[in-house]
């Protein structure tokens, strides 16, 4: 990920430094675990673990001879410890320290993703409820249709945030598992005790049954969570762009002193952060879409998987962690414009009234498609002549209806925010 979009500490969690640091720790806890089963001497797991050292230009050095990254490094490793560093990545294959290190990785990482979402979450609730009464014009098809309110709106984002939250949880716990089960995952030169020990020192468990790595459905789990959480947020971004356009006017993303919205027209105040926030999404669908294709690798491994891993895992979190952070600045800072919003309902000639007063007829006897019909010209006469629809229901049907007036009540379209807020938020 490019400098603009990375924040700590999810940039230094993927940094080079950060792999072979959990890479050194699988080693030391692989260790640690032979020598409890006496299948290396114990003071070569001390050693290890109090000599363990590298300098990572050094192993570069070493990578360009072995054209083998993981080589190289036990090779530095190995050396700086001395003679019982010939007990280092014993029996072990590259991907038994790759694979786990990147799970341990991977579980830090959601942990991040998992704080910023509540952030987001809890944002979303607060704005909820300070809108819970706001009235707004319900659109679909970008049509108006009827009047909402503005928290019930926010309600709605709140909740799939919650459910983003317990996907992102599940799948930490699915990438939260490692392997030192060899080559081919047969145990063929440790056994199995030596990887429940090093798990439980690791805080990860073993994986049931592997092959030379652990299966990607795994990783595609957690790249599909944080995929659909960036669609959320995407439905956040691009609802707040469509309220911000001149002509509805109704939300504002903050815009701070001496920020320019264009270069050339000293005007304009654009929603480019909830622009930045789809872009974010776009990606994150992209990367989980790779590494749909990591899953079917051949036999018991190849290594298709790895240069993809190394470009959209790391991307992924940073994507979403900067989208996060990004949204829940936009939700505590937005502004939200109530008159403008009522001008809007009140704004197309009353129209949202017509199923109230179709059912209105209904209820005095009429037949539906009739009362549809005439609700129907009512409507298309107030749109053609410019006219308020409540003055054409007053003069052709007041005869009809009973309390014609109340039938023209905003309040009876919020009669129900209660109930719905109760159901939607913990109490």
């Amino acid at each position: 990920m490019i400098e603009r979009y990375s924040l700590e500490p999810m940039k230094s969690l993927w940094s080079e430094e950060a792999k072979f640091e959990r890479w050194l720790k699988v080693e030391i806890a692989a260790a640690e675990a032979m020598a409890e089963l006496g299948i290396i001497p114990r003071e070569a797991a001390k050693a290890i673990k109090e000599r363990a050292d590298y300098d990572i230009k050094e192993i570069k050095e070493r990578e360009r001879i072995t054209k083998h990254d993981v080589a190289a490094f036990v090779d530095v490793v190995a050396k700086n410890i001395g003679d019982e560093g010939k007990y280092l990545h014993f029996g072990m294959t590259s991907y038994d320290v790759v694979d786990t290190a990147l799970s341990l990785g991977m579980k830090e990482a959601m942990e991040i993703i998992i704080e910023k979402m509540k952030d987001v979450k809890s944002a979303l609730k607060d704005l909820a409820i300070k809108h819970k009464y706001t009235p707004e014009m319900g659109r679909t098809h970008g049509i108006h249709a009827e009047p909402i309110t503005f928290g019930l709106k926010v309600l709605v984002y709140y909740r799939e945030m919650k459910r983003n939250m317990e996907r992102a949880k599940r799948a930490m716990d699915t990438i939260s598992v490692g392997k030192i089960s060899g080559a081919v995952g047969t145990f063929s030169q440790l056994p199995p005790e030596v990887e429940e020990r090093a798990m439980t020192k690791l805080g990860l468990k073993p994986a049931p049954v592997a092959t030379q790595v652990l299966q990607r459905d795994r990783h595609m789990e957690v790249l599909a969570s944080l995929a659909i959480t960036g669609t959320t947020l995407e439905k956040i971004a691009t609802e707040i762009r469509h309220l911000q356009r001149t002509e509805v006017g109704e939300v504002e993303e903050p815009f701070s002193g001496g920020q320019k919205g264009s270069s050339a027209m000293p005007h304009k105040r654009n929603p480019v952060r909830s622009e930045r926030i789809c872009g974010m999404a776009r990606l994150l669908r992209s990367y989980m879409l790779a590494a749909m294709e990591n899953n079917a690798l051949w036999h018991e491994r190849d290594i298709s998987h790895s240069s993809v891993e190394r470009v959209i895992i790391p991307d992924a979190f940073l994507a979403l962690d900067f989208a996060l952070k990004e949204t829940a600045d936009i939700l505590k800072n937005l502004r939200v414009k109530p008159e403008r919003m009522m001008e809007n309902i009140w704004g197309n000639y009353g129209l949202f009234l017509s199923q109230r007063i179709l059912l209105a007829l209904v209820e005095r006897g009429w037949q539906r498609d009739k009362a549809y019909r005439k609700v129907q010209s009512l409507a298309m006469k107030a749109l053609e002549e410019k006219r308020d629809f409540r003055e054409l229901v007053r003069e052709e049907l007041t005869d009809e209806l009973q309390n014609v007036e109340e039938l023209f009540s905003l309040e009876h379209y919020f009669k129900h925010v209660d109930k719905i807020f109760q159901r939607a938020i913990e109490e």
